[in-house]
């Protein structure tokens, strides 16, 4: 006896903290993920990075007993010196003299990824009246940005989703949930042919040190706002239209987040999501003040409508009760 009352207890706690549980498994489902990514990550680049070094050092020393009126200490601070300004996007070779990081069109590029919290990291500011500017313009941009893009995708969502999914529901009758399941599918594949695959061919072709592989990874790190910086277009040292390609490259980061954008807006309005959403959500439930204000507000508007009602009927009993004089009743009273 005591066990079922257990039980049944027991089940009524976790059903009535439902949302609370499915949280706590979602929070512990994504630490896990977190954990495994970094362990894949660790056991994949470490290797990498122990040969990198490991060449590194061998021709540091060969440099050195090729040159030794060279001291080690003169070189480290050489390498220091360099290393610091290739942090802020100055290289030290002679190829890349000729490519300035502050002319317009890469002006216009760096606020085009600071605007849109892509920020790959290869150009940063140098001043500090640089780097005060550049939190002003961030605070006011980010939000401004957030609205210009919430304003477009509305808009062609009505063209590109609701519209087309509604139409095709009726005209052939066919169920909602599965007409919008099939064009959220049909537009993804759309997207990733478009801002993509295409794209990477390009990119392989423009850059020369780029793959395809590399290409595709520039677009998706860029187009889902990682912005990791390994890999950035037009900065060759013998690139061909230079401030055309880079204005065209900011372009076309405009356009890819703004499909993006469209693309996971039309999958978090499926019905299967918003299911899925749900059960992560607390419920929406009415506060004990909020239950008291509208019970208060019941009383008065029933006390209002009580007083009427019994106004008009008082009303109506005089009426009825008071009979009209005629002359066979006698003089009337002046």
């Amino acid at each position: 006896m005591l066990r079922c009352l257990s039980g049944a207890w027991c089940m009524r706690v976790i059903e009535g903290h439902k949302s609370t549980w499915n949280f706590a498994l979602l929070v512990l489902v994504y630490v896990v993920y977190l954990v495994l990514g970094a362990v894949v990550f660790s056991l994949v680049e470490s290797p990498y990075e122990d040969l990198l070094r490991q060449e590194l050092g061998a021709l540091k020393r060969q440099f050195l007993q090729d040159n030794e009126c060279l001291s080690e200490e003169r070189l480290e601070e050489f390498l220091a010196k360099a290393l610091e300004a290739s942090n802020y996007g100055v290289s030290v070779l002679n190829n890349t003299s000729e490519n300035y990081n502050w002319d317009f069109t890469s002006a216009l590029f760096f606020a085009s990824t600071v605007l849109s919290t892509t920020g790959y990291g290869h150009t940063v500011p140098l001043s500090d009246e640089g780097k005060a500017f550049c939190i002003m313009y961030s605070v006011v941009g980010i939000p401004f940005t957030l609205l210009f893009l919430t304003a477009v995708v509305q808009r062609i969502m009505v063209f590109s989703t609701r519209r087309p999914v509604d139409y095709v529901q009726r005209r052939w009758a066919l169920s909602k949930s599965l007409v919008a399941g099939v064009h959220a599918g049909v537009l993804a594949i759309i997207t990733m042919s478009c801002f993509f695959l295409i794209p990477a061919i390009v990119f392989s072709v423009l850059e020369e040190d780029w793959n395809f592989l590399e290409s595709f990874y520039f677009c998706f790190i860029s187009l889902s706002t990682i912005g990791l910086g390994d890999y950035v277009p037009g900065e060759g040292y013998n690139q061909k239209f230079r401030q055309l390609y880079k204005v065209g490259i900011t372009v076309y980061l405009l356009l890819g987040l703004i499909a993006m954008l469209v693309v996971l807006e039309t999958f978090c309005e499926l019905q299967q999501l918003k299911k899925l959403r749900k059960m992560f959500y607390l419920k929406k439930q009415r506060t004990e003040d909020r239950l008291n204000i509208i019970d208060h507000d019941h009383l008065s508007f029933s006390s209002v409508s009580d007083q009427a009602a019994s106004f008009r009927e008082y009303k109506t009993d005089l009426i009825t009760d008071t009979s009209p004089i005629t002359a066979n009743d006698g003089p009337a009273v002046r």
